[in-house]
């Protein structure tokens, strides 16, 4: 296949709100790495604060990159000496780039390597799924066997760190608690209830969210604006606390409330992303005295969790059709971030080649 020697993409250049829709050179593979046609890619709240450039961008971005690490196309090109990947597959990208040395990566946990890069956020890597032609390492691309969509195959990165979430928490036969339904906490409630939860519960103070959530297979949903979070949740569970909480919705104040939803014995998976501190005014009675298991998620296992998501969307237990609110040309993208950031959208996905 013959590539063109320029492409379309977005770039964050400067310490100011916005990217840039640019024309660049279409990249050329090293040795170990590939060229991916990027037939999809999406947008999550990590990108909102790259294009705002707010305080947590300043964390976990380094300028300039094109942005986008929910991202997936076609190999058409591969270096020297990759060997694992071929033109012509199919490929979703991981985008914590692990390095494979430290102590966790040779522990098997490359998903929370020390000196870990990231696609699509300038760190260690300015390649980013928003552009047409993408150089991504072989050894960071999930390499799809099943037949999903496109649209499929880009939320298989967020789908991840909710699989990733309800998998920690062994929610089979169990209640669980949703807080929070943004695109990754409805992914939450459909995982949770493909992997056998007895009931899921979705808690948010967007109505069109709540929707959505019963949409996902919510068994029921809980207003936090006009109902009582604590009096339902107890009412639901015989005053006993749900025995599982996903808490998605990085609200510090919902989170600081959060452990007193849970019952004696329970487990919490924290998969937000709190922008104040957190602070339980209870803590002997909601935290020591009750015995509970917290677990903390950073994105997915690698490559674990890819091929369970992929498993659980080509025998449709999952639909992620509800979650995916606008499909739009990546030339839109001013249109695409003006929805996000007003809140009038839930996931995005945008077409870089158009």
């Amino acid at each position: 296949m013959s590539l063109p020697k320029e492409m379309m993409c977005l770039v964050k250049q400067r310490e100011d709100e916005g990217f840039d829709l640019v024309t660049r050179p279409v990249p050329t593979p090293g040795p170990d790495e590939v060229i991916i046609k990027v037939e999809r890619v999406s947008i999550c709240g990590s990108d909102i604060n790259l294009w705002k450039w707010n305080d947590m961008a300043r964390v976990i971005a380094k300028l300039p990159f094109i942005p986008g690490h929910e991202a997936t196309g076609q190999v058409v090109e591969v270096g020297s000496q990759v060997k694992e990947v071929q033109v012509g597959q199919r490929v979703a990208v991981e985008n914590h780039f692990y390095c494979g040395t430290c102590y966790q990566c040779k522990d098997g946990r490359g998903d929370i390597c020390q000196r870990m890069s990231q696609y699509g956020h300038g760190r260690g890597s300015n390649q980013g799924g928003c552009c047409q032609y993408s150089c991504v390492p072989a050894r960071y691309c999930f390499i799809l066997t099943k037949n999903l969509t496109p649209d499929q195959a880009v939320l298989l990165e967020p789908m991840g760190v909710a699989h990733n979430a309800v998998d920690n928490i062994s929610v089979e036969g169990e209640d669980v608690l949703v807080l929070g339904c943004g695109p990754v906490g409805l992914l939450v409630i459909g995982v949770a209830k493909a992997l056998g939860a007895r009931a899921v519960y979705g808690v948010d103070v967007d109505v069109a969210r709540l929707d959505l959530a019963l949409k996902m297979g919510a068994t029921r949903v809980i207003n936090g604006s006009k109902e009582d979070i604590s009096r339902v949740v107890m009412q639901l569970s015989d005053n006993n606390g749900v025995g599982r909480i996903v808490e998605a919705s990085g609200a510090a104040s919902l989170v600081n409330q959060s452990f007193s939803y849970l019952r004696k014995g329970g487990q919490m998976a924290l998969i937000g992303l709190p922008k104040a501190p957190l602070h339980v005014e209870n803590v002997l009675t909601d935290v020591i005295f009750k015995s509970i298991t917290l677990k903390t998620i950073h994105g997915r296992r690698i490559f674990h969790t890819w091929k369970e998501c992929e498993r659980l969307l080509a025998d449709g237990l999952v639909d992620v059709c509800p979650v995916i609110s606008h499909q739009l040309p990546m030339t839109k993208y001013l249109h695409a971030f003006d929805l996000s950031i007003t809140g009038a959208a839930c996931k995005i996905i945008l077409d870089p080649q158009n």
